[in-house]
């Protein structure tokens, strides 16, 4: 049976970007939804529905213009950004589009990193980056360098950089953007797998229908609301009438 533990509460998140002539642009509005430890999570709109800034509030990279979120049963809508770096380095495991990697660092120091950052000595940063390496299978390339890999390769990478703090939540933004559907396939199934064996959260970020596929609930999001929230439909349509409902 899955934990029912909510994990992410949020309330009424509005969010404003300032404009020309002191004006204000607003890009969400009263986003409201629970998300429970152990769940695998799409949230899912079009280009410039507001699925990215929603996201880099979940995120802790971003604070609402009002609203509140809570993360683990603690309000970090006010927090400041030294207290939201810390939030995000201890609770979250981010893997992005495009990968996020140092390129002059070989691949195990790029997966040691959120471990540095944390205070751990040398010697338990390695042992953890190299049982992370062997999760996604890339145990024989930690002295290479990104340069030298696929992208598929440097996706898992991100994904072992991503679990080496132990997170319980794992945020990916559209992470199949820059492979080929095969190895894309793969790394979806690679969550699915973390997700089921591991408990792992799982949020995505994506405005494919066939990527959220592999998720367990959509959220979506069209003009900065949430217009769908619930399974996984069978098929696209639902969701396309849901934007129709918004648009009346």
């Amino acid at each position: 049976m899955k934990d029912k533990t909510p994990i992410i509460v949020m309330n009424k998140i509005c969010k404003s970007f300032p404009i020309a002539v002191g004006g204000v642009q607003q890009v969400l509005f009263d986003i409201t939804f629970t998300i429970n430890a152990g769940e695998f999570v799409a949230i899912m709109g079009p280009s410039g529905s507001g699925k990215s800034t929603c996201m880099n509030i979940v995120g802790a990279l971003d604070s609402a213009t009002s609203g509140t979120y809570e993360l683990y049963g603690r309000d970090i809508t006010t927090m400041s950004d030294d207290d939201l770096a810390t939030v995000r380095n201890e609770y979250i495991g981010f893997v992005f589009q495009n990968f996020n990697l140092l390129a002059r660092r070989t691949v195990i120091d790029n997966v040691m990193m959120p471990l540095m950052y944390r205070g751990w000595v040398m010697n338990d940063r390695i042992t953890r980056a190299r049982e992370m390496l062997k999760l996604v299978n890339l145990e024989n390339f930690e002295f290479y360098f990104p340069t030298q890999l696929s992208g598929g390769m440097k996706q898992r990478v991100a994904i072992a950089r991503a679990l080496s703090g132990n997170p319980k939540l794992i945020l990916a933004d559209e992470p199949t953007g820059a492979l080929d559907s095969k190895m894309g396939t793969e790394i979806l199934k690679f969550f699915e797998k973390l997700n089921r064996d591991m408990g792992i959260t799982i949020i995505m970020i994506t405005h494919e229908f066939e990527i959220a596929q592999f998720a367990h609930r959509v959220i979506h999001i069209y003009d900065g609301r949430i217009t769908y929230d619930g399974p996984v439909p069978k098929n696209e349509t639902i969701l396309l009438k849901s934007e129709k409902r918004h648009q009346k």
